[in-house]
């Protein structure tokens, strides 16, 4: 089988986070070697050769009140993945309270190398749906992701950190987005776990344009939330969510992805031709 592409990694200014967030981020581990790995995309591409990864997308997004991240993270990422585009690809974001010209912004975005947009609710303190509520960023965000056929990746479920509101997090709020926007490509990182799988299930099978990805889930969990995988595949995107805290290495979950009892064409489509289509990547 040909290489896997995770699809959502944290690989992030990690010295613009607030210290209570980066003290989390560390708490029971060696920080060093992913130090490393932010400062050299050379130690990145040897632990995705080691762990069989193929490409990686490169998750960074805009939250300078929770998380201390300003829109300094785009440029952080498309300067890392510059010069290897072959195995990295680069996730930015806006600031969904802030951004005075987002489709401005968006186009320098992917002028400069960003080809996904992620969306963090409970880090960004915004319901994906409150341009409804008179949010006019975000709904030039979508309108114009839409257009471009950029995709839009949205955290679901909970979150660790200190100070982050879950309530944010539920997928339901997206319902509104894919209706509103049917063109536009959404992603729901995490699939809603551990409080909303339900919900994540039935938005991928209701919306053409809903796709979901498995990061952050341990393997060992996913027969017991998802036990009709099979049928979800062609919707259904692998990631890790490394290096987050309590995430293993790279491989660690893949192959314990790999070695459950799923249908070989399954395993094709999650861990790869999936993400080929869904970020257009050649």
């Amino acid at each position: 089988m040909a290489g896997a592409i995770d699809i959502h990694i944290h690989v992030s200014p990690f010295a613009q986070m607030h210290p209570p967030i980066l003290a989390t981020m560390k708490q029971g581990r060696d920080f060093t070697m992913i130090e490393r790995v932010t400062r050299d995309p050379g130690a990145l591409l040897a632990l995705m050769d080691e762990a069989g990864v193929e490409r990686c997308g490169i998750i960074n997004y805009v939250a300078p009140v929770l998380m201390g991240f300003t829109d300094e993270v785009n440029r952080f990422a498309a300067a890392y993945v510059q010069g290897h585009r072959d195995r990295l690809f680069a996730h930015g974001s806006l600031d969904p309270h802030t951004t005075r010209d987002p489709r401005g912004e968006l186009a320098r975005l992917l002028d400069e190398g960003i080809t996904a947009i992620k969306i963090h609710p409970p880090h960004q303190a915004v319901y994906p749906n409150d341009y409804l509520r008179g949010n006019r960023i975000l709904a030039d965000l979508y309108g114009f992701c839409a257009e471009r056929g950029v995709p839009v990746v949205f955290h679901t479920g909970t979150t660790i950190f200190q100070g982050a509101r879950i309530k944010y997090g539920d997928p339901i709020h997206l319902d509104d987005v894919a209706c509103d926007f049917p063109e536009l490509t959404i992603v729901l990182a995490h699939a809603g776990r551990p409080l909303w799988m339900e919900t994540a299930r039935f938005l991928v099978k209701r919306h053409p344009n809903v796709y979901m990805d498995l990061s952050g889930i341990p393997p060992v969990r996913i027969p017991q939330w998802f036990p009709d995988l099979d049928r979800l595949a062609a919707k259904t995107l692998w990631g890790s969510d490394w290096p987050g805290p309590g995430v293993p290495d790279l491989g660690v979950n893949l192959r314990a992805f790999r070695s459950q009892n799923w249908a070989e064409t399954s395993v094709e489509a999650i861990c790869r031709s999936n993400a080929l289509k869904v970020f257009r990547l050649t």
